[in-house]
């Protein structure tokens, strides 16, 4: 067969990009905004591959289209997938992959920068110096200006231990000397509790003993609206609540009751259970909250290697060898990797 035909739902950076346009047939939508769900269902069966986002609903719909037709493998530009029906694809024989480990350090980092400006009110700031407030006020300098949180010696509460979790707590325990627990589906080997002076606790004793909370869990049935009323009125009045996560494993109702009524001090958040967040949100009205357009892995160097990881994902397909980040490993019993056949 010739190249093999390659549906892109947006443009990618870097110069992994250039080579995919040229190791395949690919067209790639054009627009900022995701395409249409009912585009992706037009689509899927004319196209050998498809390059996702986690804006595009790639659900059952989509992946019985694909497979009726061509479709073979879901290369998804992001960790996460709930935003594809993996069952229905394994079900129909269509691999689906990911892009781990690349943006474990740009979600940390983005994690911290919520964090620091949460606690040391940052954005309050900000906006009193532009809008002219600081000038008015006739003084430089007042001893209870601003008055935030030091992390040193705090207790940093993790839930989900993975990759990214545990770069946030190797950045909160060696670099601000903090206290670190962690609740997770599985205990972490006892060295790397070791490093990182974690301990393994229960969801409620994290939530009662952390000043900061972060959370870095998939979204599954079991996590989604796992932080709700009962588990913010367990947290400590001067806690922070930061999600770099899923949006859905907060419930926003509880959150931002939490925040107007004090329950918590103050929240950093990069997901919402609705993306983008319309302006009129409750939460956009509030001063205790710093807000991020999705942006946990925005960096040069992650994004660059994301691509670079769907691109390895799509070749090895195409040679014929299951790809690195393979999803649904089930699936291989169902039909071997390679386009042909």
């Amino acid at each position: 067969m010739g190249k093999p035909r390659l549906f892109v739902t947006r443009r990618l950076p870097g110069p992994c990009f250039k080579r995919m346009l040229e190791e395949f047939n690919a067209d790639v939508w054009p627009e900022w905004r995701h395409p249409p769900h009912e585009v992706l269902v037009e689509k899927a069966p004319h196209y050998d591959a498809m390059v996702s986002l986690l804006t595009d609903r790639i659900d059952c719909e989509v992946i019985v289209a694909g497979a009726r037709g061509r479709l073979r493998i879901i290369s998804q530009y992001a960790v996460g997938y709930d935003n594809i029906d993996v069952d229905c694809a394994t079900r129909h024989g269509i691999y689906v992959t990911n892009t781990p480990d690349v943006l474990t350090e740009a979600t940390a980092e983005l994690t911290w920068a919520l964090i620091l400006a949460a606690a040391r009110h940052l954005v309050k700031a900000d906006r009193y110096v532009r809008s002219g407030e600081w000038y008015r006020s006739g003084t430089g300098w007042h001893p209870e200006l601003f008055l935030g949180m030091e992390l040193r010696g705090k207790t940093l509460g993790i839930i989900g231990f993975g990759r990214i979790g545990r770069a946030v707590a190797r950045i909160g325990a060696k670099g601000f000397g903090m206290k670190v627990l962690y609740y997770s589906r599985r205990r972490a080997p006892r060295e790397v509790e070791q490093e990182l002076n974690a301990r393994y606790v229960s969801l409620e004793e994290l939530l009662r003993e952390s000043d900061i909370v972060s959370l870095h869990v998939p979204l599954t049935p079991e996590t989604r609206g796992m932080i709700g009323e009962r588990e913010l009125r367990m947290m400590k009045p001067t806690a922070i609540l930061v999600n770099t996560a899923r949006g859905a494993v907060v419930d926003p109702d509880a959150l931002v009751k939490a925040l107007r009524e004090g329950w918590i001090a103050a929240a950093g958040l990069d997901v919402f259970h609705v993306e983008p967040l319309p302006p009129e949100h409750p939460l956009t009205k509030l001063d205790n909250v710093v807000l991020a357009p999705h942006i946990g892995s925005a960096t040069r160097e992650a994004r660059e290697a994301m691509t670079c990881a769907v691109l390895e994902n799509l070749l090895a397909f195409k040679r014929g060898e299951v790809p690195p980040n393979l999803v649904n490993r089930e699936v291989v019993e169902k039909r071997r990797p390679g386009f042909e056949g």
